[in-house]
């Protein structure tokens, strides 16, 4: 689902935020990225959303080569990404209803249509008796799962979050992990990146660990440790009597 390939990303004023960086998480995987501040996580997903793009090397989300998407075709690459922010970003003007329905109406999606797929959405984060709700009178946790529900309102194949737990205590951080974990099981793919080690250790995913923008001699290690099992495995498989 996403390959990156030796990329590298210097902004402005010389700073390297990545380095020759290469990974890959398969159809259906949920994995999260780790590091200190500064690391390169959020640069990673910026890459994979196409806020961004890389000074170097190729970033391959679902067979497309984002080098090659235009800017005008950004919004549509969009649409198969589902974006879940640690600040929210609601609109706190508008409410909850109208907060998960942006992207279809962005998208030109019918009014109705659009409002069963909302609901829907809110349904699977437990909120749908707050759609007439304005964001400034939830919780912290229920903001963020306003933030859930637009980023899957769309029922897109790829979910990218940027530390969405940053600002929850334990329970409701892991309140959300448990939603996330709901769509990876109906096949959605998902890549995290959180500090909360912890939290992550709990749900027995795979781990990306960066520092200063390249892969942590751990991860490499754990790359190739479980790329030989694989292949021991294929070869155990092709060698058992039928």
């Amino acid at each position: 689902m996403i390959r990156i390939e030796d990329v590298s990303k210097r902004y402005p004023g010389g700073h390297d935020a990545l380095k020759g960086l290469s990974l890959q998480v398969d159809k259906g995987e949920m994995v999260f990225v780790t590091g200190h501040s500064g690391a390169g996580k959020s640069t990673l997903l910026r890459l994979i959303a196409l806020i961004d793009r890389p000074t170097n090397g190729q970033v391959i989300v679902d067979g497309q080569n984002t080098s090659r998407v235009s800017r005008r075709k950004i919004p549509g690459y969009r649409r198969q990404i589902g974006m879940v922010f640690q600040d929210h970003k609601l609109l706190y003007d508008r409410p909850v209803f109208d907060n998960v329905a942006l992207p279809l109406v962005i998208a030109g999606i019918g009014h109705r249509d659009a409002a069963r797929k909302v609901r829907a959405a809110l349904d699977q984060v437990s909120l749908l008796d707050k759609e007439k709700q304005f964001p400034e009178t939830l919780s912290s946790g229920e903001q963020q799962r306003v933030g859930i529900a637009r980023a899957i309102v769309s029922r897109p194949k790829l979910l990218i979050a940027d530390e969405p737990t940053g600002n929850l205590d334990p329970d409701l951080s892991l309140e959300v992990m448990r939603i996330f974990r709901r769509f990876n099981e109906v096949g959605v793919t998902l890549l995290i990146a959180s500090h909360d080690i912890a939290l992550i250790d709990q749900l027995g995913c795979r781990r990306i660990a960066l520092a200063n923008g390249a892969l942590q001699v751990e991860e490499e290690e754990d790359v190739v440790a479980e790329y030989a099992e694989r292949l021991e495995s294929e070869q155990e498989r092709e060698n058992w009597p039928q």
